[in-house]
């Protein structure tokens, strides 16, 4: 079926979906932050388009309270900011690429531009990148020392039995013994999303 011009959602009248899919990602998340929406730095396009699309219309109908009820419920699962509140640790080992990348303290804040390598230590803006990709915690099997984790990374749905699920709660918790930074891109510089990602110490070489 060919795509109709304008609103395609039902019960939302004053709501044009086809200027919001015209937009930018940066201009949909800023679309978000006016409507006082949380969360936006995890979502896909088209998750923001109904995002947007659904807070617009709340406003509409008045029920712009209601809506930040459930945006409440929906921060329950936040696992907050860690330790250090999204600030980057620094240490003697502090590579230049952490020097340079744009330092992320809040799941609100956005790359100043596609492409721009980005680091934090904040657990909520960690989750939501790696869950808009479907991407679970894991361990490289075999890199364990005794009860604790070994090496750490993300599980992106590969064909591998390198790696080994872990819990959140495991893979923050050693994420902040070793006073690790988590350097990655939202973009690459073509605008599709990025799976890059590093883990740095900046106090020793082995991370």
């Amino acid at each position: 079926m060919a795509d109709e011009p304008g609103n395609q959602t039902p019960n939302t009248p004053d709501v044009s979906e086809t200027e919001l899919r015209a937009m930018k990602v940066d201009e949909l998340r800023k679309e978000a932050k006016d409507e006082g929406l949380s969360g936006t730095s995890g979502m896909r396009k088209g998750e923001l388009v109904d995002a947007v699309a659904q807070a617009k219309q709340d406003h509409a109908d008045g029920s712009h309270a209601e809506s930040h009820a459930g945006a409440s419920d929906d921060a329950s699962d936040d696992v907050g900011a860690g330790p250090d509140g999204g600030r980057i640790r620094t240490g003697d080992q502090t590579s230049k690429s952490l020097k340079y990348a744009q330092e992320i303290t809040s799941p609100e804040e956005d790359p100043e531009r596609e492409g721009r390598s980005l680091a934090t230590t904040h657990h909520e803006v960690i989750k939501q990148w790696a869950e808009a990709r479907n991407a679970r915690p894991a361990t490289v099997e075999g890199t364990e020392h005794g009860d604790h984790l070994g090496v750490l990374r993300f599980d992106f749905n590969e064909d591998t039995d390198k790696l080994r699920h872990v819990s959140w709660d495991e893979w923050f918790r050693t994420f902040d013994q070793r006073q690790l930074n988590f350097v990655y891109q939202e973009q690459r510089k073509d605008g599709n999303q990025s799976n890059f990602f590093i883990l740095e110490s900046p106090n020793r070489e082995d991370a």
